[in-house]
């Protein structure tokens, strides 16, 4: 009889192999990102770094903090949206808050515990399902990888269409600027594909449902956990067949990233990038978008580091901007949003009553030990 219980089947002690493999994974990859930024740290003038960071424009920091303000709002429209489209119409004022929730626990927990805590609370308070809620989390995925890699594309599609003319140009190390150039260009791609792959998944659910239930109905839990999976797969299907919502939640993920590039663009202009605005545009609109792609890998807490790491060497490879400015200004960008997200975050669950560790405990338990329409 199958009781839900997570023991082993051996021994009848609590399967520990996920919770350690992931916390070593967790542990190694932190090692190795402090590592890369210890030997990194040595090639920097730190006493620059320090005096780019505290001498930044306060008032274009101002305009900065402003700008990424905004976009929190576009975000709870954007995944009221996406549920929308599922059947489920939700306030932005509290979706707003559910996505403040979730991205900051996202910076405070390990392994995306962001999703979990977003998925229970649409389920609490709006009553949505916890496979709506989470297959609405796959498509806000979707769509911020393709926007992120469209955003990456149409920047290194503006050097290519400057040639001569582009900041490369006026780089000591050509080479060194081309390979970051590459390496971008990689990175978008990649993004398509991740994202495209899971479309077409998505899409493969009516082929393929009915024959995994059937293979599977003789183990209940893995019947279940099947059951959500093909749950969220129709949700996406939902909306990536819809024309109406592919493009409204299209325009909203280019305004959501489009401000956090901008965001990233004023703060550089805040350090003494000293860049003209076109040139400040297009190396920021890279800039945040591979530093974002490399925040994907689960290897430090709220991808600090990564961030850091990518938006230098896209900077310093593509213009002349020193090293030191570069980095101050990737350390600027993301300790302002990071710091945006966390005050957000402590008024949303201030708002909402809610204890972050619990909110995550419960949405993680939730699929796909649940029923599917529970």
């Amino acid at each position: 009889m199958d009781d839900g219980s997570r023991e082993d089947a051996t021994d009848g002690r609590p399967a520990r192999g996920g919770v350690f493999s992931r916390r070593w994974a967790t542990f190694a990859g932190t090692a190795l990102v402090v590592v890369g930024l210890l030997a990194a740290v040595r090639a920097v003038d730190v006493d620059a770094v320090v005096a780019d960071v505290t001498g930044a424009d306060p008032l274009l920091l101002g305009v900065a903090t402003v700008v990424y303000a905004v976009s929190w709002p576009l975000r709870g429209r954007r995944y009221g949206d996406v549920l929308a489209t599922m059947g489920h119409h939700v306030g932005t004022g509290f979706l707003t808050t559910a996505v403040f929730a979730s991205q900051t626990a996202n910076l405070a927990i390990p392994a995306r515990a962001g999703d979990a805590v977003r998925a229970y609370l649409v389920k609490d308070r709006e009553d949505v399902p916890y496979p709506t809620g989470f297959g609405s989390l796959a498509v806000e995925r979707v769509f911020d990888l393709l926007t992120i890699a469209t955003l990456a594309g149409g920047a290194v599609l503006a050097f290519a269409l400057l040639g001569d003319s582009s900041p490369l140009g006026l780089v000591d190390d050509l080479e060194y600027g081309r390979r970051a150039l590459e390496a971008a260009s990689v990175v978008a791609t990649a993004a398509v594909v991740v994202a495209t792959a899971a479309v077409g998944v998505a899409y493969s659910d009516r082929a393929l449902g009915p024959r995994l239930r059937t293979r599977v109905s003789r183990w209940p839990r893995l019947r279940r956990a099947i059951d959500a999976l093909l749950d969220l797969l129709a949700d996406v299907q939902r909306v990536a067949t819809n024309p109406r919502a592919v493009a409204t939640v299209g325009v909203e993920s280019l305004l959501v990233w489009g401000l956090d590039v901008l965001t990233a663009v004023v703060v550089l202009a805040a350090v003494g990038a000293g860049l003209d605005a076109p040139t400040l545009l297009v190396v920021g609109t890279l800039a945040v978008s591979v530093g974002n792609l490399a925040k994907v890998l689960p290897l430090l807490q709220g991808g600090i580091g990564l961030y850091e790491a990518a938006f230098t060497g896209l900077v310093v490879g593509l213009t002349p901007v020193g090293a030191s400015t570069a980095l101050a200004g990737a350390i600027v960008d993301h300790a302002l949003k990071n710091a945006i997200t966390l005050v957000g975050g402590a008024g949303a669950l201030a708002s909402l009553n809610v204890s972050l560790s619990t909110a995550a405990t419960d949405g993680r338990t939730a699929v796909p030990d649940g029923p599917a329409d529970d």
